[in-house]
Formats: structure tokens, C-alpha cells, sequence
């Protein structure tokens, strides 16, 4: 990882239910709480998805779980979130997420210089051959490297 990179949360089933295509590291516009839980290292990012909406680009099912020091001003825990992106990327974005099968979706969520980002991937989904081809093939690396220490 690069230094000045601090991940929060990612989304580890992301890159086994889809083959990533294209990644982006996009902005996140939040409220002071979600900022503070997100230190905490509280969100989830597990069945989230995004999704472009005239000409911007919204992330759902984002769990941030309320700030423990927040008063009645905390933030709703599964809002709809703005991501920012340049408007190149945004086209791009949309172009890619309308073919079929396709669906944008959050991979990691991390600070970087002190800002929160998420790292966004458009993915494709994988058939059940698909999925079975890669376990497949991280037993036969994890048999080899065994071999290879003993």
C-alpha cells in the first residue's frame, strides 16, 4: 500500500462476485459525523453499489455507522452518498455501466491526505464456472507455495 493511505473499509466479496474492469478513485461528499465514525473505521461496504444520475454519481447501501460522541445532529447510517468525480470520468463512467451486466461498484473506502475516498470499479458479474475457476486457482498457488517452504 502507499504511504499517507489509511483504509477504513473494503469490500472483499467485490472482486470475487465481479471481474473489475476500469477502477476510479472518487471523492465522497459527507456531514462532520460520518467523517469522525468513518476514523473509527466503522462502514461497510458489502452489497453496495453505485449508480450515475443525471450527469452525477450516487453510492447506496453504504452502512456508517453513527458517531458514538454524535448528539441528535448524528447522520442517517445508510444515506444516499455524492461522489465526486470529474465530468471526463463521470461519462465514462455511465458509458461503461450501461452495458449489459455491468454495475459500478465500491471496492475500498480509504483516507488519503486526510480526505475520505472510495475506489470505485466497474464489474461484470461472474458465473458460478467463474467463481469456482478462481478457488480453484488459490488452492493450487496456496499448494505451491506450501511445497515451496517445506
Amino acid at each position: 500500500m502507499t504511504e499517507g493511505i489509511k483504509v477504513v473499509a473494503s469490500n472483499r466479496k467485490a472482486r470475487f462476485n465481479y471481474s473489475i474492469g476500469d477502477t476510479f478513485e472518487a471523492g465522497i461528499a459527507l456531514t462532520g459525523t460520518e467523517v469522525k465514525s468513518l476514523r473509527e473505521g466503522k462502514a461497510n461496504l458489502q452489497d453496495s453499489y453505485c449508480r450515475v444520475e443525471s450527469g452525477e454519481v450516487f453510492m447506496y447501501n453504504v452502512h456508517i455507522s453513527p458517531y458514538s460522541h454524535g448528539t441528535h445532529a448524528n447522520h442517517e447510517p445508510m444515506r444516499v452518498r455524492k461522489l465526486l468525480l470529474n465530468r471526463r470520468e463521470i461519462r465514462k463512467l455511465d458509458k461503461e455501466s450501461r452495458q449489459k451486466g455491468a454495475t459500478i461498484v465500491p471496492l475500498r473506502m480509504y483516507f488519503k491526505r486526510g480526505r475520505a475516498k472510495v475506489e470505485i470499479g466497474v464489474g461484470t458479474g461472474k458465473k458460478l464456472y467463474d467463481k469456482r475457476a478462481d478457488i480453484a486457482e488459490r488452492e493450487t498457488k496456496r499448494r505451491i507455495e506450501r511445497l515451496g517452504r517445506e
